[in-house]
This record gives structure tokens, sequence and C-alpha cells, in this order.
């Protein structure tokens, strides 16, 4: 009897993917590396982040749902949007989504030393040097310039091997990608390469999170410019197995954007870009919600009670209206608390009631104002972003604190926070397929 090697598994996968169809994930491709994301304290001190991965298979399954008969490709960019990009992708494939996405070469190349197999999309053209590490870790290229095409046509030719690739229509973000009058010539040389398979179209929309009547507007239209490319296509037979262009916001705000593929990113890590986004799935999915995947928290390290009037911390800015506990607490805008947030009324919950912060926050550590409780004690826990008892403290809070984004807020939680992965889910549901040989 022959045995069937972890090859031949993701090449049946290939084809099932290639059919439409959903297969399992290997759990051995699961669990190629343990879980967990290498930062650099490790267990120095009281404060961690918690990345609940079963949250992003919950999420991942929710929009996989919503999307469907297209596929999810999730976006894993930035570490994984800072909850730590192999673990996220693990939980992601086990939701349901069929690839992942990248901004950069490193990125990709990241997840491939952490074991995840399966496509990953370059989100970006890359640069010369970068090329051969995206070859021989088997990403696929995002391409929307003829040197960027020359570059993995020449890549693919030395190598002897063919190569997927997607092209990327820039109609109107203005940031990366061919402006639509150029498309048919990039296309035209991809497609007299023996050697690159014009795999995927795509483009991004800018403003599909937006609430105006403009916002709105724009969104169509840059639908529009990007169905006109692809209606040239489908008239000379030419359409690639994968269209995509809508984000977390299109993909629910416009089913139109869906296409067969979309890139969700912040929702995969249970936030919405705005309102216009939650009413939109409040309308188009009644009683799905997305979870949370990540909390920060922190122990108390230090208790002191101290005088009417006393002002703690830098700068002595503000006295306290009473006496009370003040609490230091492990974290600080070297771990991407920012220092706006004291100016602003922020809370952190200790005990499972909100607590203000008693002065600046400091490089490494807050302190925080317990008026009269006198329970609180070294070794509490505190939540500075995530659930205790019933209140609860999102990114989406701090991001209105803040004046920013959600994205910005978990994004800057510090390398120096280690990240501890729990309810790891079991390697269910999903699909991957391999590059093309």
């Amino acid at each position: 009897m022959l045995r069937t090697t972890v090859a031949d598994k993701e090449k049946n996968v290939f084809k099932l993917f290639r059919a439409g169809m959903k297969g399992p994930i290997m759990p051995e491709l699961f669990n190629a590396e343990p879980e967990g994301v290498q930062m650099t304290q490790g267990d120095s001190r009281p404060a961690w982040a918690e990345i609940d991965v079963e949250a992003v298979t919950h999420n991942a399954s929710v929009l996989s749902q919503l999307v469907r008969p297209a596929q999810l490709c999730a976006v894993v960019k930035a570490n994984g949007y800072g909850h730590g990009a192999a673990a996220v992708a693990r939980a992601a494939l086990a939701g349901g989504a069929i690839g992942l996405a990248v901004a950069l070469v490193d990125e990709g190349v990241d997840l491939r030393r952490r074991g995840v197999r399966g496509p990953v999309l370059l989100l970006s053209e890359c640069g010369p040097e970068a090329v051969d590490a995206a070859m021989a870790n088997n990403l696929t290229p995002t391409l929307y310039t003829a040197e960027g095409v020359e570059l993995f046509s020449a890549a693919a030719r030395q190598l002897g091997q063919r190569k997927s690739v997607h092209v990327k229509v820039d109609t109107g973000m203005h940031r990366v990608g061919a402006p639509v009058a150029e498309v048919p010539a990039l296309l035209r040389a991809v497609a007299d390469d023996p050697l690159l398979v014009f795999e995927g179209l795509w483009t991004h929309l800018a403003v599909a999170d937006g609430e105006s009547a403009e916002d709105r507007a724009f969104t169509q239209g840059q639908l529009a410019s990007f169905n006109t490319v692809l209606g040239d296509l489908d008239r000379t037979g030419s359409l690639p197995n994968l269209v995509h262009a809508a984000n977390t916001a299109g993909s629910i705000a416009y089913p139109s954007a869906r296409y067969n593929m979309v890139r969700c990113g912040i929702g995969l890590y249970g936030c919405l870009p705005g309102p216009a986004v939650a009413a939109a799935l409040a309308a188009v999915a009644p009683g799905a919600t997305l979870r949370p995947a990540l909390s920060l928290r922190a122990r108390v390290v230090s208790v002191r009670t101290l005088d009417e009037g006393e002002r703690p911390s830098y700068g002595r800015l503000r006295p306290l209206s009473r006496r009370s506990v003040v609490a230091t607490v492990p974290l600080g805008y070297a771990d991407g608390v920012p220092r706006a947030l004291f100016a602003q009324g922020y809370n952190v919950l200790i005990g499972g009631r909100r607590r203000p912060l008693a002065g600046m926050v400091t490089m490494d550590q807050i302190v925080v104002d317990c008026g009269d409780d006198t329970s609180v004690r070294p070794g509490d826990e505190v939540v500075l972003l995530g659930r205790q008892g019933d209140e609860e403290i999102t990114a989406d809070e701090w991001a209105g604190l803040l004046g920013t984004i959600s994205y910005e807020v978990l994004c800057g939680i510090g390398p120096r926070v280690p990240r501890v992965v729990v309810n790891a889910p079991q390697p269910t549901g999903g699909s991957m397929s391999p590059p093309l040989p």
C-alpha cells in the first residue's frame, strides 16, 4: 500500500479548491509549530496580551458564511494586527479561510518558518531584493508594474518553475496598483509569459466603511471601474480564477463587491470598521456577532495609600480628590498604552470595576486610582483591553478616546508584551491550496 505524503494531500486539497469545494485542514500542518508568538520580553513581568484564537476561528466562520459563495482570504499582515500572525493564520484557516494575505515578503517568510502552509498572497509588489525569498517560500506576488512582471518572469525562468500571480488595479485608492488604462498591457505581458499564471485580479476600496452619500458613490464608482476591466477579460475568455475587491467593510456593506473572494482583516480580529458597517452587518446577518480576540492584561505590582491632594506620576498633573488607594501596573506607552489616554479619562478594570488613571502614563507603568477600595492587592488582575466580570473595555473605546481607529490600537500593542494564546481550536474546516509547482 502506497504511503500518502503531505505533498500528496496538498495537491488533493488544491484540486478541491480549484473546483470551488472545501476540504479539511491537515492536522499535521495546523500543528506544525507550538502555538504562541516569539516576542521580546517573555515572562519578565506580569503583563501580557491574551489571544483568543477560538474567537478568530469564530469570526472567520461568521465572515465565511456571510460572503458565500465567495471565499475568505484572511489578512494577517502586521503580525496579525498585533495578535501573532502564525497563531491567527491557523485559527482563520480552521474557521474557513482558504488563504492568507500579508504586506511584506518578510511576513510571508516568517509564516513559512513557523510551519504555516497554504497560499500566502503578497498585497504589495516587492522589489528585486525580495523576489528570491518570495519564490523560495511559495508566496504569491501581486504585480502592478512592467518591472514587477519582468522580475518574477526572470526568477521563474531561472528556477524553471511556473508562478501564480495576482494583478492589482488602482480604481481610486491611489496608493499602489496599475491605473485602469495600463491594465491591458500589463495583463498581456503576464499572459505572454509561459511561466506566469494569471491567478487573480483585484482592487482595494478606499471608503467602503464611509457613511456619507459621497463615500457610497465613490465606492460604487470604484466597483464600476473594476467591472469594466473584468468585462473586457470576460469577452476574451481571460478571467482569472480569483477576483477580489472587498475588505471587511466591503464584504459586509457591499455584497456586489464580494466577487469570488474577499480579504478580511479587522473583522477577523473582532472589530468593525465603523458604525455604517455595524449597521450593515445587523441588516444582512441579524444576530451575527464578531468576538474581540485580544485582551491586554497585567497584575498590580504595588499598592500604596496616598493623601488627598497628592499628585502621582510625571508632571504631577492631577491632585487626588480624596485619600486614595493607588495601584501601580507594569504597562506603559512603550507597550502601546498611549499617554493621551490620561487626559481623555481612560479607565482600567480591577475587580470588575472601572478605575481611572491617577496620573500620566509613563514608559513602563501606569498608576490607577482605586479610591477607598482597600481590598486591592498586589497580584490582582488588571484589564486594560477586554472583559472582566460584567465590564468590558474595547479597542473601539480606546479609539474613540484617542481620535483614531481600532486598527491602530491593536497594532500598537508593543513587541515586549508577550502574546499568550488561549482557547486553541481543533483543526477542522477550511481549505488550503499550495502554489503551482
